[in-house]
């Protein structure tokens, strides 16, 4: 597979926060396989059908060399991209999987080649809007589950494919895009689907530069580039023994839509300390736009 190299951590103003995004590192130090945090599996695999996941540290960094166990007691380790390559079952059913060491566990459903068309290629679910800083989902049939055998074109520009199976696929937005509707172009091998259209939105975090003292209450507030709708954001408290989120540790809200897109959420101060807070869009998967 191949390396990368992309920052998408975001520190504003004292305080750390995620919008999230992916972080792959080529010059940089990879990160530790002991800070593997979230994993990356298509939702949908296909018997016998190679497949790709992805391992993410806290900061949305690939994270090569981590074990994946498999609820088969099959295992796989990341490569340097953070990525790796295996096959699904035999049987058709629903697997689990989990990082060495942890207990939180992803879920994947596996189906059998008569469910999944292969001699095409088409996008068959998608996301109206996406974060430009963001990965998000396709699902269809005729995808690659070698993640570097597809390609996916935004804007003229190569996004990258995270995770991968026949039926799935996990996609980062190329770097440096512009917020803004564009169209998005798939193919595997010989095979291309139909081009859709996504909007792209900035998410722009507002706050201030001083310290959040214990008791304090601050507002954040989101700005949303790219769309005048309303859309639909999730926050996540990464500090909780430094601030608490309104709300509870996750906390989702709707932007206000309009030309002046924004979303506010608050924070109320524990101790002093570095506060790291993740945003990202949520939008469920439908018919894809053409």
């Amino acid at each position: 597979m191949r390396s990368f190299s992309r920052c998408l951590h975001c520190t504003v103003l004292g305080l750390t926060f995620l919008l999230l995004g992916v972080q792959l590192s080529l010059a940089q130090q990879p990160p530790a396989p002991s800070g593997a945090r979230t994993l990356l599996l298509p939702h949908k695999l296909v018997t016998g059908e190679h497949a790709t996941l992805a391992v993410l540290d806290l900061n949305g960094r690939l994270t090569p060399g981590v074990n994946i166990v498999f609820s088969d007691g099959e295992t796989v380790t990341t490569d340097t991209t953070g990525r790796a390559l295996f096959a699904a079952p035999l049987n058709a059913g629903t697997i689990y999987a989990n990082i060495d060491g942890h207990a939180a566990r992803v879920s994947s459903t596996i189906l059998t080649p008569s469910e999944v068309l292969s001699a095409t290629e088409e996008v068959t679910a998608a996301p109206r809007a996406v974060s430009i800083s963001d990965r998000f989902e396709l699902a269809g049939h005729g995808f690659c589950g070698d993640a570097d055998a597809n390609h996916v074109d935004i804007a003229g520009s190569s996004g990258l494919v995270l995770a991968s199976s026949p039926a799935s696929l996990v996609v980062l937005p190329p770097p440096d895009m512009d917020p803004g509707p564009a169209e998005v172009k798939l193919t595997c091998g010989q095979k291309s689907a139909q081009p859709f259209i996504i909007v792209f939105v900035a998410l722009e975090l507002e706050a201030t530069n001083a310290s959040l003292a214990p008791g304090e209450r601050r507002a954040l507030t989101v700005h949303v580039r790219g769309s005048t709708a309303k859309l639909h954001l999730e926050a996540r408290n990464l500090s909780p023994e430094v601030a608490e989120l309104a709300g509870g540790p996750i906390v989702r809200a709707f932007s206000s839509g309009g030309a002046e897109n924004v979303a506010k959420f608050e924070l109320l101060g524990k101790t002093r300390g570095n506060i790291a807070i993740s945003i990202r869009l949520m939008t469920p998967l439908s018919a894809p736009r053409f």
